[in-house]
């Protein structure tokens, strides 16, 4: 098999490309973006394992292709009302950065997922002070776009643009991480 490496040029190329982009996504009737470069991939729900003593928003873990991804629920991460899943429910896995330069890859339960929209930076505020039932922290700014209603009338939107690596932050990393330590021991004790 052919390995195929990038060069910087190629790679600074594909980032810019890919820098004002946005995956945007829906909770309840609210709409929520990320930065596209975190996202690895969009799957539907499969099943997730639960993992003892951790809060209610982490829904467990999944076997990804033979990788063990912790998967959280942004429903109940954000303080909103837990829903029953439909044809549109899906995990959209996403990669964040730890200021060590750590990488944790994680996944998210939506209620669907919307576009990739460019929002350039001119088209984002920051988050207002009140108001709001997300820690300010989690947001990355307000993105402001138009899109088209189902009648073709032209209307602006406002998509809350989360800082994905705070969303999932160090102490929940390390919470889950533990988690799924204790469930390996006991599974490890179990087959003994």
């Amino acid at each position: 098999m052919a390995m195929i490496e990038r060069t910087e040029s190629q790679t600074r190329d594909a980032r810019g490309s890919n820098e004002h982009k946005f995956l945007s996504f829906c909770l309840g009737s609210e709409h929520f973006g990320v930065e596209i470069l975190r996202v690895r991939e969009i799957i539907g729900l499969i099943a997730i394992t639960p993992l003892p003593q951790t809060p209610p928003y982490v829904k467990g873990v999944m076997n990804l292709r033979g990788k063990i991804i912790p998967v959280i629920d942004l429903r109940l991460r954000f303080g909103l009302s837990s829903t029953d899943a439909t044809k549109e429910t899906c995990v959209i896995v996403l990669e964040a950065s730890g200021e060590d330069g750590s990488q944790t890859i994680m996944g998210a339960i939506v209620d669907s997922v919307r576009e990739v929209q460019d929002i350039p930076p001119a088209a984002i505020e920051p988050a207002p002070e009140f108001g709001c039932e997300i820690p300010l922290r989690y947001i990355l700014g307000m993105g402001k776009v138009k899109e088209k209603d189902k009648d073709g009338k032209e209307r602006d939107r406002v998509i809350v643009l989360l800082e994905i690596a705070e969303v999932i932050g160090l102490r929940e990393r390390a919470l889950i991480a533990g988690a799924i330590k204790d469930a390996g021991t006991k599974e490890v004790a179990r087959a003994a």
